[in-house]
């Protein structure tokens, strides 16, 4: 099935929207103009209902088929990083610590995209819900909009979501059955001594011995106690103590993220973490505050929804370009949220070489949106198909 030509004659249009969104990108909640921007085209678009506001800042919006059936939803991601962009593009970023380094200005013009061509044909029972989320990247947005009760407000059936991917061949698709990426949780550990003049180090509680045998003994959680066929990564991303060089301070502080797959394995993983931080704090002596948040969960992928999703991508083009056994991706992302209220699927499609996401020099690519566009219109004719 090639790329339909209506939606191919969109792509100066997707690449002008995007562009636009590259310019000016929002951090986390904060996506007012985004919203702005995507709800004044779903308006020129036509759909036959629109919510803004959703999960603070997200745009929800209605497409109603040519008779009655069952409801899809359709996931793009508006928010970008708070980084500063090194590229050198032309539309490069005019906010200052803020760019889309991931490519949600993309998968927003990609949505709009499919949103234009499925308000002007309709070729579908049922109806079609597109939710534009802010804050993928912090707070969970998918978390607020399924707690707000997007879902069960739209009775939406099924979801799906696309996610570029740098570094794979243009125009190829990837997902799988089951996980395809990790939850994440985030422990910060400090560590209370009694600090005073480093010449004196005995009328002292140093915190700093027993952070730096805590940084260490934090790698036996997975090399020592994780089932090495299971997948867990426990990464220190921050050790902060101290600001003299003749002072002992009084605390020391650990933080950094644990990426599972597995409940059990995450269980097991915070047990652990608790475990090791008090009974080395007890045995240095210093008082430990352990705080450990579990954020968002494993997106996991519904073995006939990613099947169908899969066969949808192989029509658009061909099976050569579609991998239906992606490996698992130790990042995380919040669709995993809507993944577990209702049967869906999260595929990745390949933009080509270049620097990748979370790069200060990455870029989406703009020849791919016709085909994320295609997909998800496709998606949904053969998912509410008329009889």
């Amino acid at each position: 099935m090639p790329i339909p030509n209506s939606i191919a004659a969109l792509s100066d249009e997707m690449r002008a929207w995007r562009r636009d969104l590259h310019r000016h990108p929002e951090i986390g909640f904060d996506c007012h103009r985004t919203a702005r921007f995507v709800a004044d085209c779903l308006r020129k678009i036509g759909v036959d209902v629109l919510h803004e506001g959703v999960a603070q800042t997200g745009v929800v919006a209605v497409i109603e088929g040519r008779a009655s059936g069952r409801c899809i939803g359709l996931r793009a991601d508006m928010d970008a990083l708070p980084m500063d962009e090194t590229g050198g593009a032309d539309h490069a970023s005019t906010v200052p610590g803020a760019m889309h380094a991931c490519g949600h200005d993309g998968h927003t013009a990609m949505l709009l995209g499919a949103a234009t061509y499925l308000a002007a044909t309709r070729n579908f029972a049922g109806r079609v819900v597109l939710m534009f989320q802010p804050a993928e990247e912090a707070g969970g947005g998918g978390r607020v909009m399924v707690e707000e009760g997007v879902l069960d407000r739209f009775d939406i059936d099924e979801v799906y979501a696309l996610h570029n991917a740098p570094n794979q061949p243009f125009g190829s698709f990837h997902t799988a059955p089951g996980p395809i990426m990790a939850a994440v949780d985030e422990f910060d550990i400090t560590l209370r001594g009694v600090g005073g003049h480093a010449a004196r180090p005995h009328d002292c509680v140093d915190p700093i011995p027993a952070a730096l045998r805590l940084g260490q003994a934090l790698d036996t959680v997975v090399s020592r106690n994780a089932d090495p066929i299971g997948t867990l990564v426990v990464s220190v991303t921050q050790i902060h103590a101290g600001s003299a060089m003749n002072v002992i301070p009084d605390t020391a502080r650990i933080a950094g993220t644990v990426r599972s797959f597995a409940p059990e394995m995450r269980d097991m993983a915070e047990r652990r973490i608790r475990e090791i931080a008090q009974g080395i704090a007890a045995g240095f002596g210093v008082a430990a505050q352990i705080d450990y948040v579990r954020d968002y969960p494993a997106t996991v992928n519904h073995a006939r929804e990613a099947g169908f999703a899969a066969d949808v991508a192989a029509e658009l083009v061909g099976e050569d370009l579609v991998r239906r056994d992606c490996p698992p991706s130790m990042g995380a992302e919040d669709f995993g949220y809507m993944l577990a209220a209702r049967p869906g699927a999260y595929l990745l499609l390949g933009q080509g070489e270049g620097p990748g996401c979370h790069h200060p020099a990455y870029d989406f690519n703009d020849d791919i949106a016709p085909l994320g566009a295609a997909f998800f219109a496709r998606l949904a004719e053969r998912r509410l198909r008329l009889t």
